[in-house]
């Protein structure tokens, strides 16, 4: 059972659950209930949990096909983690892989037809075939990996408001006019969400390119630390970290300003990113770098987390 665990990344299955449904819940509901009033979801519970398995389902797909496609060089860059040719065979990891997607294109169709948001359906299909691009062409060009894959995990936040704010709109349209209101604050808080999954997401996929050198270098690959150089990728990740702490403090400063956030801001997320920051600077060794890449998503974390500060800040508005 545990390479199964393996290799669907169960771990990391959970953490998408978690930010759908802490966006959901922490986010949307609460504005529709203390911002709206008499707002109510359209999308129905049961229905959601199906959309979340889907999703779940989607992006296990796509950590066997990666894992299927990046065997030999994962035989160098972490030996002891692979699954795909060593605990599963080759075959049964692609039957997996197309069950997987299967099933959730059918979830995904299925709630497409029952709510007439038949976008949701092509988006699945598009997905699907990112996935295997990703593994099999774009993670070995320069940079469209990255961003490629980046732009995957901010889709996890976005991905609840597909349902959601499509059948809000169509339902309560008649309010809404009314009252010359929209949906302009939920989307503003999810934006933010997704804008930093993005770009912590971005920071970690340099720093596993950073600890991945050897086994990339061998199969000529096109990441930022073999084609600039170990040092200008740490320049970028410095960069990028110090511009995701000017924005925090900006956005704390401009829109927050309360002191639940002042303490979780800078206990949670800004001084371990400085702390990070730090590390990047020192760091030499494979072991360093795998170091930096957990301790980025132990920040992850804390950034959906503070969606329940969130709930809290939004319904005492």
């Amino acid at each position: 059972m545990l390479k199964y665990v393996k290799l669907i990344r169960l771990p990391n299955l959970l953490f998408v659950a978690l930010v759908m449904y802490a966006m959901r819940l922490c986010i949307i509901k609460p504005i529709l209930q203390f911002q709206y009033g008499i707002l109510e979801f359209q999308f129905s519970d049961f229905y959601f949990f199906l959309f979340v398995l889907s999703t779940v389902f989607l992006a296990a797909a796509g950590y066997v096909i990666n894992d299927y496609f990046d065997r030999r060089i994962d035989l160098i860059n972490r030996p002891n983690s692979v699954v795909v040719g060593k605990l599963i065979d080759r075959r049964y990891a692609m039957a997996i892989h197309t069950t997987l997607n299967f099933f959730a294109i059918a979830i995904g169709v299925y709630l497409s037809v029952k709510t007439h948001i038949y976008i949701v359906a092509i988006e699945y299909f598009v997905i699907t075939g990112l996935f295997w691009f990703y593994s099999t062409t774009y993670k070995r060009q320069f940079l469209v990996g990255n961003i490629l894959v980046s732009l995957m995990t901010a889709v996890a936040p976005i991905q609840v408001v597909l349902f959601d704010i499509v059948l809000l709109n169509r339902h309560y349209t008649n309010i809404l006019h009314q009252y010359n209101s929209n949906f302009y604050l939920i989307s503003i808080w999810i934006l933010g969400f997704a804008f930093f999954a993005f770009i912590t997401n971005l920071i970690r996929e340099i720093i596993k390119d950073a600890e991945d050198y050897e086994g990339d270098k061998t199969y000529k690959r096109k990441t930022i630390p073999i084609v600039w150089g170990e040092k200008t990728a740490k320049i970028i990740v410095v960069a990028l970290s110090v511009i995701t702490t000017a924005l925090l403090i900006y956005i704390y400063i401009k829109y927050l300003n309360d002191n639940i956030t002042f303490w979780y801001f800078s206990l949670a997320l800004i001084i371990p990113f400085i702390y990070m920051i730090f590390k990047i600077i020192i760091a030499k060794s494979k072991k360093q770098y795998h170091f930096i890449s957990q301790l980025l998503k132990v920040i992850m974390l804390a950034g959906v987390m503070y969606s329940f500060v969130a709930r809290y800040i939004i319904s005492n508005l």
